[in-house]
């Protein structure tokens, strides 16, 4: 029988059934109107609870929806939050599945990365990880059938980083997503100048002027800035507001940003 990661945070990030997660997700894409132009081949998405981080995600995500057919692999990284390693982590599951259904995992493309240094199976970095959950949902409503090679990334420098996702890099049919949120629990305004400093640094391919305090996912977003300037990437801001903007107190907010790579 397949082995499935089953979702943990169905029911606290999104909504637990799919006829709600649906609506939802679809509620927020609605709201946007994407521009008509060459879809990414990367984008830095957040991954708060829907009500926080949603409307910011669904702009990136809106993007994708005249792709529908042409993406069959989207190739997921996201921060490890329960789990502290050195490396990437992959899965040996076949599938990942949400409220939405099963998505399966391209297992070649893990087997590829595994011969990497520092990449290696870790299945309790995916078990309870939100990082990549979260997108699972937006990525079933904007495209059709895929494989997802899912990688949780802990103590990982942007070369290591960078060079799974060159190996994974593809065509038009492969898609990199990011997930990361950006500053934590400042007051609403200092939030905002931090926030801007980091996406200023984001659209300069700056890694090197990401630092632990300014985002959450900096591993794997430094490893797709330094990816992005060597194959002389444009990257633009499409969204930059925090949980004060959306759905939270603004005493003490988190940062969310939604960025595309052409």
């Amino acid at each position: 029988m397949p082995a499935t990661r089953t979702p943990a945070v169905a029911g606290m990030f999104y909504p637990a059934h799919a006829a709600e997660l649906h609506t939802q997700v679809q509620s927020f894409l609605n709201q946007i109107h994407a521009p008509d132009e060459p879809p990414p081949k990367a984008m830095i998405v957040p991954h708060a609870g829907y009500i926080y981080s949603g409307p910011i995600a669904a702009v990136a995500y809106a993007r994708l929806q005249a792709m529908r057919d042409r993406i069959s692999r989207v190739i997921l990284l996201g921060p490890s939050h329960r789990v502290g390693f050195r490396g990437i982590a992959v899965s040996g599951m076949d599938a990942f599945a949400t409220p939405l259904g099963r998505v399966p995992v391209d297992h070649e493309a893990v087997e590829q990365v595994r011969q990497l240094p520092g990449v290696g199976f870790l299945e309790q970095a995916h078990a309870q990880e939100h990082s990549l959950e979260v997108h699972l949902p937006f990525l079933q409503e904007v495209l059709g059938d895929f494989k997802l090679v899912p990688l949780v990334v802990g103590d990982a420098h942007p070369p290591e980083v960078g060079a799974v996702l060159e190996a994974l890099w593809g065509g038009p049919e492969t898609l990199i997503v990011i997930s990361s949120d950006l500053s934590h629990y400042h007051d609403y305004q200092t939030a905002r100048a931090m926030d801007r400093e980091t996406s200023n640094a984001i659209e300069k391919l700056r890694f090197e002027d990401i630092g632990y305090d300014q985002a959450c996912g900096r591993n794997p977003v430094n490893g797709l800035l330094w990816v992005a300037r060597r194959k002389g990437l444009q990257c633009e801001t499409l969204d930059l507001r925090n949980s004060g903007d959306t759905a939270g107190t603004r005493d003490q907010v988190v940062g969310y940003g939604a960025y595309v790579f052409h």
